[in-house]
């Protein structure tokens, strides 16, 4: 069936969890361009037949026309669900650089894995673009947007994060369990990752728990 290809890529990104990445399905992404590529193909035939029978394009309604028709909106539909493919994994793309970091290395293997090489290239150059903007306004976008009451935030590592952790004013053995006592800014980058609540209650960034389940903290802070 015309553009039945489309419908199948659309409902593979539907079927993912809402804010998760899927495997780039690159063999049906392929398909549905090679399908376009046919369409095309086959309307261009059809339209110049109409031509060399000195036939009005515009005007005619014969089988031709329809065929080329049926094409042409095939064409347009499946160039749409390519387009709502790409547009919706780069959203979620995007988010990566405010949750996790601005460093393709920073994300999981697993996140990595599910990149095609031009989604890890767009991922580069909207970080790129995110650390520019900052350098020149001077302002780090990726901290806590509302105003903290102290620094400095206690925080208890849940999973072995390592030792020689370089924070901005020392190095840290993030073993697991360990109590800490460090700059807001310099745990921000490691509770943004996954889920955390603090002491007064509030859930922070849940939203990345499932993705990112072996660097976890959470945050305690000291009011």
């Amino acid at each position: 069936m015309y553009a039945r290809k489309g419908y199948e890529l659309i409902k593979d990104l539907a079927n993912g969890e809402k804010g998760q990445l899927q495997l780039f399905n690159e063999d049906l992404f392929n398909q549905v361009v090679d399908q376009c590529t046919q369409h095309y193909l086959e309307l261009q035939a059809l339209i110049r037949k109409m031509q060399e029978e000195s036939v009005d394009v515009r005007e005619t309604r014969n089988a031709d026309h329809y065929g080329a028709l049926i094409h042409h909106l095939s064409l347009i539909r499946n160039k749409r669900c390519l387009m709502a493919y790409v547009h919706n994994r780069a959203e979620i793309i995007q988010s990566f650089a405010w949750k996790v970091g601005l460093e393709l290395l920073e994300l999981p293997e697993e996140v990595q894995e599910k990149l095609s090489p031009s989604e890890k290239n767009y991922f580069g150059k909207h970080s790129a673009a995110l650390q520019s903007y900052m350098a020149e306004v001077g302002i780090d976008l990726n901290v806590d947007m509302v105003p903290p009451k102290d620094p400095y935030i206690k925080v208890r590592v849940l999973d072995d994060m390592g030792e020689g952790i370089l924070l901005s004013d020392k190095t840290a053995n993030l073993a697991r369990h360990s109590m800490h006592f460090l700059k807001r800014t310099d745990a921000e980058q490691y509770i943004a990752r996954v889920g955390c609540h603090g002491l007064d209650g509030r859930a922070y960034r849940l939203t990345l728990m499932q993705e990112f389940p072996r660097i976890s903290m959470t945050m305690e802070i000291q009011m």
